[in-house]
């Protein structure tokens, strides 16, 4: 007896059968072509489960129309619109290409990972190009999750609503509850800020999405308070984009680490070199989040100078290679005192 065909394998059944219809095809048609849907135990049954499909593929951006017969008004068919589904011939070279790559890679969390990801399937599908994205390699962002924190504050931030979370400060250790008027969301130094007015100090703050703690949400209506200004925006990004703490000397080999290169506090001299690296000065507002980052490019950064930031990548560095080591078992410990 053959089984009934998964779920995605009988909307992909649909899709291809939608695509290469000649002019539309009916609920009977589909049930009687379409792997998937003759199994259904009851008419009941089969609509449910083409509405079902139907609505999903729209969800997925297929563009699934509903066609009348021109004779019966009544006589519904269902076709997809290839002029909006199909993509045209894009002839993209690798740099473009790898900017897309690390455009999609820049969304890690799980509410936008499938978007980014599709869309990026789709234009190396059509796109004449060569495989590798070389010409970007080694500069790709690496922004950590946001957490469950994003998608509210995205939507809150789009429809002008309040909101209210618990806040973990970076400096005091202090938990308390924040009430804020969200007006962007940015990717700064390997994690996501938003920045909004305080309602309790009443002026212009930024949170790290990280440091939040449960849950975000909305206070009053949308449309609560007006939006920022240029000027207001402008001047909360100087802020925050002003507040350095200090600078790390950082050996980095040749054609590595080309995010903190271009971070560099150049003074119109070549790069000096030490042990066939070259020696770089990075401003950073606060030594963990420096620290961390030089731990992603792995052995291909040292940090120099201040002795406490190498201090941090160095215990990062050991937590990392323990989390590898392996667990003695109860029974070899008792062995092994016997």
């Amino acid at each position: 007896m053959a089984t009934t065909p998964a779920a995605a394998e009988r909307l992909l059944n649909l899709v291809i059968a939608l695509v290469n219809t000649q002019g539309r095809m009916t609920k009977e048609q589909v049930r009687s072509t379409v792997a998937g849907y003759g199994d259904a135990p009851s008419d009941d049954a089969f609509e449910r489960m083409f509405e079902r499909d139907k609505d999903t593929l729209r969800e997925l951006g297929v563009p699934v129309l509903t066609v009348t017969d021109a004779s019966h008004g009544d006589d519904f068919g269902y076709r997809i619109d290839l002029d909006t589904y199909a993509l045209a011939p894009i002839d993209l070279t690798s740099a473009e290409l790898g900017v897309l790559t690390m455009a999609a890679q820049l969304w890690q969390d799980r509410s936008l990972r499938a978007d980014s990801s599709r869309a990026l399937t789709k234009l190396r599908a059509v796109g004449d190009t060569p495989g590798s994205t070389d010409a970007v390699a080694g500069i790709a962002p690496r922004v950590r999750p946001a957490g469950g924190a994003f998608a509210p504050l995205v939507d809150a931030v789009q429809a002008r609503q309040a909101v209210r979370f618990t806040y973990r400060a970076a400096t005091t250790g202090e938990v308390r509850p924040r009430e804020v008027e969200p007006w962007k969301l940015l990717a700064r130094r390997g994690g996501w800020i938003l920045v909004g007015r305080d309602r309790d100090r009443g002026a212009t703050r930024s949170f790290r999405l990280s440091r939040i703690e449960g849950a975000v949400r909305t206070l009053g209506e949308p449309g609560g308070f007006e939006a920022p200004t240029a000027d207001d925006l402008a001047d909360a990004l100087r802020t925050w984009d002003a507040g350095t703490e200090g600078t790390a000397t950082l050996a980095v080999l040749p054609e590595r680490a080309g995010a903190l290169r271009q971070r560099h506090v150049a003074d119109g001299e070549p790069l000096p070199t030490v042990a066939g690296r070259d020696v770089i000065r990075v401003p950073y507002r606060a030594q963990w989040e420096l620290a961390e980052e030089v731990v992603g490019h792995g052995d291909a950064v040292l940090v120099l100078e201040p002795r406490s930031m190498r201090e941090i990548v160095v215990h990062l560095l050991r937590t990392a290679a323990a989390l590898d080591e392996p667990v003695a078992r109860h029974d070899d410990q008792e062995v092994a005192r016997g």
